[in-house]
């Protein structure tokens, strides 16, 4: 095979590829220029002046943060325990734990609000957490975390595996032989190395909880001022025909995600799911 025969047909392999490549990036670059041609700097400002936005924008903020904080807490042990170790029940554990990611939201969300409010005999959580801690979850602010941390831990957990496949047991082993427990290994030796997976779970989990709608429309509702958040707000503001204000929210949806995606860039967490 001649030099020049192989170069012509690397090139008509990369002219495919690429080409291929570029439908799909073409796609996303038009759906976000198609938003911003639709509206005007005005009509985006107008709409972020509402108080219901504004209140959806820090709503927003709030219940991302709590979920994805919630999230590396349960995501950093178990990602741990499904890296490094073999249990009965392991293979269970990894199935349960995609559920999340493979579930129809609205079922989620659906099954969310069962939970809550199935009677076990005479016993039923929500009425629980309502008489013993003056806590109501369902279709208040709780609600809202708590749909988010569903489908966002699922993520965090997934990150957090492979960060801890990526690091070598070796120097842990080591910290055993002289004298840590296996607590504190983990704690001086394999936390220090795992800080960048951590942060790309922490990030993920709070994208993937800023995207969340069906879960919460069903477990929260989509009450203005009170259970609202920006993926609902695009929902409230189709359904009364403020199509300019849906887009605006929808902009600076897109601004958020670009911003968290352009962070975990910049850290150069080197974990690949």
């Amino acid at each position: 095979m001649t030099r020049k025969y192989r170069a012509r047909t690397d090139t008509v392999f990369f002219l495919i590829m690429g080409g291929l490549s570029a439908c799909f990036l073409i796609l996303i670059v038009l759906l976000i220029a198609a938003d911003f041609l639709y509206t005007s700097t005005a009509d985006i400002w107008a709409a972020l002046c509402k108080p219901e936005i504004q209140a959806s924008f820090t709503l927003t903020l709030l219940s991302c943060s709590a979920a994805s904080i919630m999230s590396i807490w349960i995501a950093t042990p178990l990602g741990y325990l499904l890296s490094r170790f073999q249990f009965p029940g392991r293979a269970m554990v990894d199935v349960l734990v995609d559920i999340p990611i493979v579930l129809p939201p609205l079922v989620l969300g659906l099954s969310l609000l069962i939970l809550f409010h199935m009677p076990f005999g005479s016993w039923q959580l929500e009425r629980t957490l309502r008489d013993s801690l003056g806590i109501s979850v369902t279709y208040q602010w709780p609600a809202v975390v708590l749909a988010q941390f569903s489908v966002a831990c699922a993520f965090a957990v997934r990150t957090m595996r492979v960060t801890f496949d990526q690091i070598d047991p070796r120097a842990e082993n080591v910290a055993r032989t002289l004298g840590c427990t296996r607590a504190q290994a983990f704690v001086q030796v394999v936390l220090p190395q795992a800080w960048r997976g951590m942060i790309a779970a922490l990030t993920i989990a709070w994208a993937r909880s800023l995207g969340e709608f069906g879960p919460i429309m069903v477990f929260a509702g989509t009450t203005r001022m009170r259970t609202e958040v920006l993926s609902t707000s695009v929902f409230l503001e189709l359904s009364v025909g403020q199509l300019d204000a849906a887009v605006a929210v929808s902009l600076l949806m897109v601004a958020m995600a670009t911003v968290v995606l352009l962070l975990l860039r910049m850290l150069g967490t080197g974990v690949h799911a």
